[in-house]
């Protein structure tokens, strides 16, 4: 008697998910569309995937739009090409003053000229060339001392609407690295971060610790998207307040952080990562109001030397089976990367390359 060979599971198509939802929606298939319903499918933003179901099926361009601008970077393309514009036209500006300022001093060297020819001219009387070149060179000096002192007006202006310009546009550059929800670093930044951590061509001292809450989705279940969003703005706090002020944290996913360490060995790299474990761990997550206690919250942690790997996709890959590890050995623990560590699957760490 043969046995029946079970069906294979189906791995659904994501993308064929998200491009049915947009077509049925009536929305425009664009990449910046596809990146901001990708990211509501997956569940790894809940506050964008309430927010962008409130929309309904009748959502416009421009609803889209603000909804990409507050969550994405990639949707405040159109905003930071408006600021180098105005950067460029005040740029364009300085440039034109300055070629008035030389085609100034130009005119003013060529009325010297003038009148040192008119000087030595013997065609005239020594009071006349005096008397001439007296009245030249007082409106040439006049005109052209009044017009350095407008330039340098003009000059100060432009270079106080230029730093405005560059302040709004480093403020841009920040809003499209920070992550909305808890105020740190998103992915964006931290896919530029890892990437550089191996520009020097040497192997750095270097350590990536991958972090995960513990049973996130029941909390989520049991208390509301909005109390988990309070809670990972609170992880995040207590990540970034148990490390030096110069670590990178980044939040990499939905209750998923990460961790760019310099400067120390393996073992400092423990108890830095046990530091944090421990003073999330008896941080009281209640409710003032209600007394509702949604704790404790755990989180487990993983992490691999930079030294130890080839490239970032190396060292995310180890950190990431570390983190695999210390999940199913029980979470609520650290655990290094070892020779031998195997996991079923692993992710990409670059997941916003084009």
């Amino acid at each position: 008697m043969s046995t029946a060979t079970p069906p294979k599971t189906q791995t659904p198509d994501v993308a064929a998910q998200i491009t049915y939802a947009m077509r049925s929606m009536g929305v425009a298939p664009i990449p910046r569309n596809y990146e901001l319903f990708y990211e509501a499918f997956i569940g790894s933003n809940p506050s964008l995937t309430r927010e962008l179901a409130a929309l309904g099926s009748r959502a416009t361009q421009d609803e889209l739009d603000a909804l990409g601008e507050q969550y994405f970077a990639a949707h405040q393309t159109k905003a930071i090409e408006n600021v180098h514009s105005k950067l460029i036209g005040e740029l364009d500006g300085l440039l034109r003053l300055l070629q008035q300022e030389q085609n100034s001093l130009q005119s003013y060297n060529r009325l010297l000229g003038e009148t040192y020819h008119r000087i030595n001219s013997k065609s005239s009387n020594s009071a006349d060339i005096l008397r001439s070149a007296i009245s030249i060179l007082t409106e040439a000096t006049g005109s052209t001392m009044a017009h350095g002192e407008e330039t340098v007006v003009q000059m100060s202006q432009r270079s106080q609407e230029m730093d405005e310009v560059r302040r709004e546009l480093d403020e841009y550059k920040r809003i499209a690295n920070t992550d909305s929800l808890t105020r740190i670093a998103n992915r964006r930044a931290f896919d530029e971060k890892l990437a550089s951590v191996y520009t020097s061509g040497t192997k750095p001292l270097a350590a990536l610790v991958l972090a995960d809450i513990d049973n996130f989705k029941k909390v989520n279940d049991a208390y509301g998207h909005p109390v988990g969003d309070k809670i990972l703005a609170t992880v995040a706090t207590v990540i970034r307040s148990n490390v030096r002020k110069d670590c990178f944290v980044a939040r990499t996913g939905g209750e998923e952080f990460a961790i760019i360490i310099e400067g120390n060995t393996t073992d400092e790299i423990y108890q830095t990562c046990e530091r944090v474990r421990i003073a999330l761990e008896t941080t009281p997550f209640k409710n003032s109001k209600t007394g509702v206690n949604y704790g404790p919250i755990t989180i487990s942690l993983g992490f691999a030397m930079a030294s130890d790997a080839e490239d970032a996709g190396e060292l995310y890959a180890r950190s990431d089976i570390a983190l695999y590890c210390a999940k199913n050995a029980g979470r609520n623990r650290t655990k290094p990367y070892e020779d031998g560590m195997k996991k079923d699957f692993t992710k990409s760490w670059l997941i916003y390359k084009r």
